[in-house]
């Protein structure tokens, strides 16, 4: 059996009902490049303040480096994903005025 042929299927299958269901509820569909870092939130929101937490440090073990990602995660304050979130918005919305061209800060 050809794992990858069935997996593809399967894959755009899925779409396919997605798709459907978008069109039946009268979702309008955004199209956009496959990774745009500048409308991923984990991109321009939450690496570069995770990269500085992190510089300069040294961990011996993945386990020690994993403790002190559950750290700083856990020591995040609220705001911090409400005002990822927010400027996500903008940041779609330039994306949209642009007619899709890349979107700076």
């Amino acid at each position: 059996m050809d794992v990858s042929k069935s997996w593809s299927r399967a894959l755009s299958l899925g779409a396919n009902l997605t798709q459907q269901w978008l069109q039946r509820y009268g979702w309008e569909i955004l199209t956009h490049p496959a990774h745009s870092p500048d409308l991923a939130p984990s991109d321009f929101h939450l690496f570069g303040p995770l990269k500085r937490h992190l510089g300069g440090m040294a961990f011996e073990t993945e386990d020690d480096l994993i403790s002190e990602l559950r750290n700083w995660f856990d020591n995040l304050d609220v705001d911090f994903f409400r005002v990822g979130i927010n400027s996500l918005l903008s940041r779609w919305q330039k994306c949209i005025d642009l007619h899709g061209d890349y979107v700076e800060k």
